[in-house]
Parts: C-alpha cells; sequence; structure tokens
C-alpha cells in the first residue's frame, strides 16, 4: 500500500467546541487509526486505537457510561 493511500484519510489534530482554552483532550485520523493526546502538551505521549476500539468508546460515551468521571 502506498504512503499516499494511507494518508489520504489522516485529519488535523480536533477537539470539543465546549472545550474551551483548557482541559482540553484532542484527536485525529491518522494511518488508519484513532490518536488521543492532551492539548496542553502536544510533545506528550499520543494513545492510539483502532477505529473499532474507538467506536466501542464513543458508543459508551454517548450513553453517558464514563460521565461520573467528569463530576468534580
Amino acid at each position: 500500500m502506498s504512503a499516499d493511500r494511507i494518508n489520504r484519510d489522516d485529519t488535523p489534530w480536533i477537539k470539543a467546541a465546549s472545550s474551551g482554552e483548557g482541559d482540553c483532550v484532542e484527536m485525529r485520523r491518522n494511518a488508519g487509526g484513532i490518536e488521543v493526546r492532551d492539548s496542553k502538551d502536544p510533545a506528550s505521549p499520543v494513545l492510539r486505537f483502532t477505529p473499532a476500539e474507538f467506536a466501542a468508546w464513543l458508543d459508551g460515551a454517548t450513553k453517558g457510561e464514563f460521565d461520573h468521571l467528569a463530576t468534580g
């Protein structure tokens, strides 16, 4: 597979509009996977997930399964 084919679906880093200027988690599609990082430290390690892993997490988040983690 050519590098052009692999990179065609790559996207820039994005974050939720509600994240404001801090407390941000960014994500992007890169080389067929989903990468997640802390926007406050772009040089920090990047977590990489397969599309299936990310879809499973997103399904749980949509259903509120992780809401308790965001409460102060």
